[in-house]
């Protein structure tokens, strides 16, 4: 039986090809897709997302350990979707329109995805009627926008703006982050929640979707 404790402290480091290396020992060894995810991916993801917050991290090293999540997603990934398992939740993240900065975002996307969350990455320069289709189609319960540039914030209160003129608002929670936005401006649009890191981001998002 392969060392699963190699594969959190593989995330934690940032070692992808370890991770690789070890998720596909443990299932070769038979161990569970979902137990993979929840008992490996998960809590090592929030320990990436509390060094962040402590600042014992900063992004270069939460970006090397989104890269070894997602390395072991891939893996894992096709064989969750076909044992039927839902996820945590379902959410559409994307950056607002007119804004073409996608770091930030990234970052956010594969720490909800580490928290076991189906991510729908919509990419940046994203038109309020993307985010809602996606949102229709893919069944999501969260809507992560995100916004690097004062210029661009007012998008956020225009996507949002949309979902309600759709009729669709109220199936979904909507987050939003990004360096130049707060508390009260999210509050003033009229968002469900904001955070201001990509590991506060999975902590609200999992409020966002129990409520």
């Amino acid at each position: 039986m392969p060392d699963l404790e190699k594969l959190n402290a593989a995330l934690i480091e940032g070692d992808w090809k370890t991770a690789a290396a070890v998720t596909r020992a443990a299932l070769a060894a038979g161990v569970a897709p979902l137990a993979i995810v929840t008992g490996h991916l998960v809590p090592a993801m929030d320990e990436v997302g509390r060094l962040f917050e402590c600042e014992e991290y900063f992004v270069p090293e939460m970006l090397l350990s989104a890269r070894a999540m997602k390395a072991s997603m891939e893996i894992v990934r096709p064989l969750l979707a076909a044992t039927g398992i839902e996820p945590v939740g379902r959410v559409v993240i994307g950056t607002v329109k007119g804004d073409l900065h996608d770091i930030g975002k990234n970052l956010v996307a594969a720490m909800l995805e580490g928290g076991g969350f189906e991510v729908i990455d919509l990419g940046a320069d994203v038109a309020p009627e993307l985010f809602i289709e996606a949102a229709s189609t893919r069944n999501a319960n969260l809507v992560a926008l995100s916004a690097l540039l004062t210029v661009t914030m007012p998008s956020m209160k225009t996507t949002i703006d949309a979902f309600q003129a759709a009729g669709v608002r109220q199936r979904v929670k909507i987050m939003v982050g990004g360096a130049p936005v707060t508390q009260q401006y999210a509050d003033a649009i009229g968002a469900d929640g904001y955070s201001d890191s990509a590991g506060s981001a999975v902590a609200l998002a999992r409020k966002l979707v129990a409520v």
